[in-house]
């Protein structure tokens, strides 16, 4: 019986970068992938001709980030799209009232504002709020301090519900006050022109990755770790898991024993989310020029409220737009035709007479992936920031569980991703690998 010194379960860019840097360190490794590719959540379409990203797509701020210098020293086209999180402003926007005007700028000056003021009142409002607040308690107490008049109130009171499904795929009302207390972001934001998922078949170079290798158990003890496949047992010293929490939260996986605690607390205070794209591409142009988000006020925006323009970096007009929280658990089982009939109603109403229909739509299924189960995790109601820490709290000297999820600083990213593996390992040799080593030459190829 061969017994590999480390087991990785899961070739997402977790689970390569630990893989990646356990090898450098020595150590024998062996990484199993369910599917048929590495990255896992990083994904990359080309069926249609372009590079689509249908999972992770930016790096959300460049200042001082792994995720940078390794596309930089791997040779990755980057194009420059910031972001800046779900924001009122910072990018041309083009804001519609509810009623579909569009918003002046002095209008959309004063909006801006309010949700500015509304930003620096809310850290301290998090800080002291109870254990089980949710971010709709913290906002409406931030809401009530300024007096607004309802209408005034309501049109911030919906764009903070708005953030919370963009950036975490949840409803306010499920989201932890300190659920949002990461977002933010340094230096600019960048997206790749050829694809995110280079950054993994890079890393994955020179590895032992065994694609297609289904994991079920994960027996560990103080002798090691056993995993079971459906092609047979492998036995290990020690393991790293990678999978997501939606799946560590399945009975499709089983960890033997269950997982301790703070490990097992942690993991029940956080949720997978409802987060899918939809992209559309037209044979022209029917939105404004030089804008990079389209938004929209008001009721009619529950769902269809925020549109991006990619032609920049498809070379063809493009919009996406996200189906978040509520709106991607009610149009699950919806046929292509329905939602992009629903989007186009939304789009009518802000370009009458302009709209026509798309020649392409591509729609994730993130929530119907039995090996993702959504998109990425969510702190609930009574979770705190310690938590994605505490998740990945070695168990027994032979366990670690890595991933976006199990990286507090900036959970839900690659750059989380890439840290916790490298955490991984550092943890495993017993010292800290520099984690340049992860894109130190090796006279690899991009594929």
């Amino acid at each position: 019986m061969t017994v590999i010194d480390t087991l990785v379960v899961g070739a997402g860019v977790a689970g390569l970068s630990a893989a990646r840097l356990l090898g450098r360190a020595g150590r024998s490794v062996v990484v199993l992938e369910a599917r048929d590719r590495v990255g896992g959540r990083v994904h990359t379409d080309r069926s249609r001709g372009l590079a689509t990203d249908l999972g992770a797509s930016w790096i959300h701020g460049i200042r001082d980030s792994p995720v940078a210098a390794a596309a930089e020293a791997f040779g990755m086209r980057t194009l420059e799209f910031t972001v800046g999180g779900y924001q009122p402003d910072g990018r041309p926007i083009r804001s519609f009232d509810p009623s579909g005007r569009r918003l002046t700028d002095a209008a959309a000056r004063r909006f801006a504002d309010d949700i500015h003021a509304l930003d620096a009142l809310l850290p301290t409002i998090v800080a002291t709020s109870a254990p089980a607040a949710t971010y709709r308690d913290v906002t409406e107490a931030a809401l009530a301090a300024q007096g607004w008049d309802a209408e005034r109130t309501q049109r911030a009171r919906e764009y903070f519900e708005h953030r919370s499904e963009e950036q975490y795929g949840a409803w306010i009302e499920d989201l932890a006050a300190h659920g949002l207390d990461d977002d933010v972001i340094e230096g600019d934001e960048v997206v790749f022109p050829d694809g995110y998922d280079r950054l993994a078949a890079r890393l994955a170079v020179g590895l032992d990755v065994r694609l297609e290798h289904v994991v079920a158990t994960a027996r560990w003890s103080d002798a090691g770790v056993v995993v079971g496949t459906g092609r047979g047992e492998f036995h290990a010293r020690r393991a790293v898991i990678t999978v997501p929490v939606g799946v560590l939260q399945s009975t499709d996986f089983v960890i033997d024993p269950p997982l301790p605690q703070p490990v097992a607390g942690a993991l029940g205070r956080l949720r997978m989310n409802a987060f899918e794209k939809i992209f559309l591409r037209f044979p022209h142009r029917f939105w404004d020029e030089g804008v990079y988000a389209i938004r929209q006020q008001g009721a009619e925006a529950r769902w269809w409220h925020s549109w991006y323009d990619l032609t920049p970096l498809h070379g063809a007009p493009t919009l996406l737009t996200f189906a978040a929280g509520p709106a991607a658990v009610h149009t699950r089982a919806w046929s292509q035709k329905r939602v992009v009939d629903s989007i186009l109603t939304q789009l009518r109403r802000l370009y009458p007479d302009r709209v026509v229909e798309p020649t392409d739509v591509h729609r994730t299924h993130w929530q119907d992936d039995p090996f993702a189960r959504g998109s990425y995790a969510y702190m609930i109601p009574g979770s705190t920031t310690a938590d994605h820490d505490d998740l990945a709290t070695p168990i027994g000297g032979v366990l670690h569980l890595a991933g976006e999820a199990t990286w507090t600083d900036d959970p839900a990213t690659v750059t989380a991703a890439m840290l916790s593996g490298h955490r991984a390992a550092s943890r495993i040799v017993g010292s800290d690998i520099p984690i340049s080593m992860l894109w130190a030459d090796d006279g690899g190829e991009t594929s």
